[in-house]
């Protein structure tokens, strides 16, 4: 019996994948539910498992762009197991074409003169000098000689390159990326977006981790991060200006009574962002498992594409590469996106003398049309406040309880 295996649906409004790798040779005897590709959606990269056991032929290459419910392969079920746990490759058992008599190839000696290449008396002192190779030049003298006017217009100028590798390649872009591209063109096409700057002592926060992390990681077996800081800041801040958890729908507004907090991460196909759902009913503790959680999934490649579907608002952390300030784009259909940055000692005011505290610069872009300044610039302001207070502002003035310790 021949079993046609069909693309499934990876998610709503999904409609086509992308083959992105072959598990699996042409021929090969593969078992049920064993991985025999993996294929990119315009959200995530899934494995796709056999429905069955049998000898496979592919139908589709990898790079192919396939509808959903389209045939990528059949699988013949009715073929046997074959002893030692594979099957005969199709080439083995094809019969070896009769090689074609080859004619030996021409020397490139009749093919080439003996002045092609070969530079003058005055060439080769000009090319002796500037370090270049007369093999390098097109001769434009008889029999391809190369002259002095050549050598003089073999001279690199500044800025001219000369020798090293120059090289370049080219390659498909995945489905993922190319979804990516086109999230953050509709993004800067369709939103009127602004984005509003503030920086944030880092100092309490510093002496909370150094206190109680290890404490923490103890008694929960995750780090204490800045990440559970800035989600519970962030939560707080979105209760306060509400406007911010909000979205354009056609001429609506929809505002959540909920918070959906989509995380930036880096997995191997590139940006992903999964979300961290009713985050507002987290702790510190629940923040660090789920973002843990996530972040293996996603540099495994186990992430789906439920678990990145929705989110209200985005908080991205560039600081991890080293960024010292940047302008996030919003994550469409959200209207707003919070930036992390590095935190870096740098020299403040305090109480009319100078320290040094370890600062971050953070970034709120937004969505203009339906965000105000007031609410923008409150809602970053309400994040920085927590952020600098956060035994009072997040922990209710008990941090044991707080970190459930």
């Amino acid at each position: 019996m021949i079993l046609e295996m069909k693309v499934p649906s990876p998610g709503e409004s999904i409609t086509e994948v992308e083959i992105a790798t072959w598990l699996v040779q042409d021929g090969d005897y593969v078992e049920k539910d064993q991985a025999i590709a993996e294929v990119d959606s315009d959200k995530a990269t899934l494995e796709l498992p056999a429905e069955a056991s049998g000898i496979i032929t592919l139908k589709a290459e990898e790079g192919d762009a396939v509808a959903v419910g389209a045939v990528v392969c059949l699988i013949d079920t009715s073929a046997s197991k074959p002893e030692g746990g594979s099957a005969p490759k199709k080439e083995d058992v094809k019969a070896e074409a009769p090689k074609k008599e080859e004619k030996p190839a021409v020397a490139a000696a009749e093919t080439t003169t003996y002045a092609t290449g070969t530079a003058s008396p005055a060439a080769k002192k000009i090319l002796a000098e500037k370090g270049i190779d007369a093999s390098t030049i097109a001769g434009t003298g008889k029999d391809g000689r190369v002259t002095k006017d050549d050598a003089v217009k073999a001279v690199p100028s500044m800025g001219t390159p000369t020798g090293g590798n120059r090289g370049s390649s080219r390659s498909r872009m995945s489905m993922l990326r190319r979804k990516v591209a086109e999230r953050l063109v509709e993004a800067k096409n369709t939103t009127a977006m602004l984005t509003t700057f503030n920086e944030v002592d880092m100092s309490p926060i510093f002496a909370l981790r150094n206190e109680y992390k290890e404490a923490f990681k103890n008694k929960h077996g995750v780090g204490l991060g800045f990440m559970s800081f800035f989600t519970l800041a962030v939560v707080r801040a979105l209760k306060m200006y509400p406007d911010v958890n909000s979205m354009i729908d056609g001429n609506e507004m929809i505002t959540y009574d909920f918070v959906d907090i989509s995380i930036a991460v880096s997995g191997p196909k590139g940006l992903m962002v999964p979300v961290i759902r009713n985050a507002e009913n987290l702790t510190f503790r629940g923040v660090e498992s789920e973002v843990k959680r996530l972040a293996l999934r996603a540099r495994d490649g186990q992430i789906t594409v439920d678990e990145m579907t929705g989110g209200t608002f985005t908080i991205s952390n560039g600081g991890v590469f080293g960024s010292m300030l940047s302008t996030p784009i919003i994550n469409p259909p959200q209207s707003g996106i919070l930036g992390m940055h590095n935190i870096v000692e740098r020299p403040v005011a305090i109480n009319g003398k100078v320290e040094i505290r370890p600062v971050m610069f953070v970034a709120l872009s937004y969505d203009h049309r339906i965000i105000d300044g007031k609410e923008s610039v409150g809602f970053l302001v309400a994040v920085k406040e927590a952020l600098e207070n956060p035994t009072e502002l997040l922990m209710n003035n008990d941090i044991k309880k707080a970190l459930e310790l």
